[in-house]
């Protein structure tokens, strides 16, 4: 399929469609991306995990097991 095509049948969708088509194409680049790079970026996760200040406290329900 040629670049002319492609454009022509993407400005045929809906506009729901096309912002699906969009993040698709996103979707893509970052796979991609990803792929060739083979090395995850230092710090990539930071901020999106999460833990209580109390994790390593005993729980309350096995006091009985103590």
């Amino acid at each position: 399929m040629s670049t002319i095509h492609s454009i022509a049948e993407f400005q045929a969708l809906s506009p729901d469609l096309r912002r699906e088509t969009e993040h698709f194409v996103e979707f893509l680049r970052t796979k991609q991306r990803s792929q060739t790079t083979g090395e995850r970026e230092f710090g990539y996760a930071k901020g999106k995990v999460w833990m209580a200040p109390d994790f390593d406290a005993p729980l309350d329900d096995f006091a009985d097991y103590q």
